[in-house]
């Protein structure tokens, strides 16, 4: 005969048992609740030491280049290096990888609010911090005319116009070489046979030749990168973008490719600790005109020439010689027709190109970065782009 069992007295947990259970539950509560503390105060520290540098940078320049000089170079030596063996922008990669990780953890940790802001707050502190050390105190060093024994004043909208003279003959011959060096190559365009690699490595050799003349620009300068989704650059109408979390110059590939070159120098010099935006346009103009390399040549050619007849279309009455006057909008017209054909054809299609992208989303995305620039004392906010052209006039005051 089978022997039955209490059916009750066998499903029900014995009482020893639900009391180790509550324990443990309440255990494992209090840990929860010290990790959340801990996350959440190791995010309030993170953020403390970057408020306590960017103030001490903005209260002393001289603690700013002493930091640019000797601390920030340990981060590029580095993060920098690390990020050079990758041939992809980790910058990109992480920020998908970022992307990925909030939804997963949203969607398990919905419930669990505290552990959720916790973790926030650290992540939060931890990105504000890394911003600061690689990159935010850069911003209150001197600025890199600083360093330089040129003459820096303000100029007549005459001395722009013969500098704008000058910069148009320039153009001219650069383009000629060019097109000499890609009929020699047997191409129609050095598009055809330029790959990624040949931009970054000749950008790293335009810069440390630079870098000979210039002490501030010397040393190591890691690969930069193009972005594989360049597009998202496109819509929010950049060029290239500097990522103080990977140390990481990136550049848009979609672009047309005069700008490349240009843009690749500039976002190296940021890695030098030269944050301002018109400082960068000025280095980049330095280093493609001065590399040597054609191409690298025409694209420093091309973007100071902009940059200068832009500065020159919004200028006053120019005095002539015979004493006749041309508008600034007169003196740019006139100076476009000089252009060679190839390099009109070039700056059409780069209007045509961001044209495009030109939308609501690109015109929050100007915002941004105004308000960015705004946030770390450029408070020009885009238009300190214009500002390359002082120091394009100093530099060839010095060279004449």
């Amino acid at each position: 005969m089978k022997k039955e069992k209490n059916k009750t007295q066998q499903n029900t947990p014995h009482p020893l048992k639900k009391q180790r259970k509550a324990k443990l539950e309440k255990e494992e509560e209090k840990r929860g609740e010290k990790k959340n503390k801990t996350y959440a105060l190791l995010g309030v520290c993170f953020a403390i030491v970057a408020i306590l540098l960017r103030m001490a940078a903005m209260q002393s320049a001289a603690f700013a280049d002493w930091y640019a000089q000797w601390v920030y170079p340990i981060f590029t030596q580095s993060i920098g290096r690390i990020s050079s063996l990758f041939p992809f922008s980790l910058m990109e990669f992480g920020g998908y990888l970022l992307l990925l990780a909030a939804i997963v953890l949203g969607i398990r940790h919905w419930r669990q609010p505290l552990w959720m802001l916790s973790r926030s707050l650290c992540l939060i502190g931890l990105i504000l911090l890394l911003f600061v050390t690689n990159s935010g105190v850069n911003y209150y060093r001197h600025a890199f005319s600083y360093y330089l024994d040129w003459e820096m004043r303000d100029s007549s909208a005459t001395e722009l116009w013969e500098l704008c003279i000058l910069l148009t003959k320039q153009l001219n011959e650069h383009t000629e070489r060019l097109q000499q060096w890609e009929k020699e190559e047997q191409v129609e365009s050095f598009e055809e046979v330029w790959g990624r690699r040949e931009y970054t490595e000749s950008a790293r050799s335009a810069m440390r030749k630079l870098g000979e003349t210039y002490p501030q620009l010397s040393g190591y300068y890691p690969q930069a990168k193009s972005l594989a989704a360049s597009w998202l650059l496109s819509v929010a109408q950049l060029a290239g973008i500097y990522c103080p979390y990977t140390i990481e110059a990136n550049y848009n590939a979609d672009m047309i490719a005069y700008n490349i070159p240009h843009t690749v120098c500039h976002e190296l010099s940021h890695l030098k600790g030269f944050m301002r935006e018109d400082e960068a346009n000025f280095i980049a103009y330095l280093a493609c005109v001065e590399s040597g390399n054609e191409i690298f040549q025409y694209s420093g050619a091309m973007l100071g020439w902009i940059y200068a007849t832009n500065a020159l279309y919004g200028a006053g009455n120019i005095a002539l010689e015979d004493g006749e006057s041309l508008s600034g909008a007169q003196a740019y017209a006139f100076l476009s027709q000089q252009v060679n054909g190839r390099a009109r054809a070039d700056m059409q299609a780069n209007n045509l190109f961001w044209d495009r992208y030109e939308s609501k989303v690109s015109e929050v995305a100007n915002q941004v970065n105004d308000t960015y620039l705004k946030i770390n004392s450029q408070e020009d906010g885009v238009k300190s782009y214009g500002r390359v052209v002082d120091l394009m006039l100093a530099y060839y005051r010095e060279k004449t």
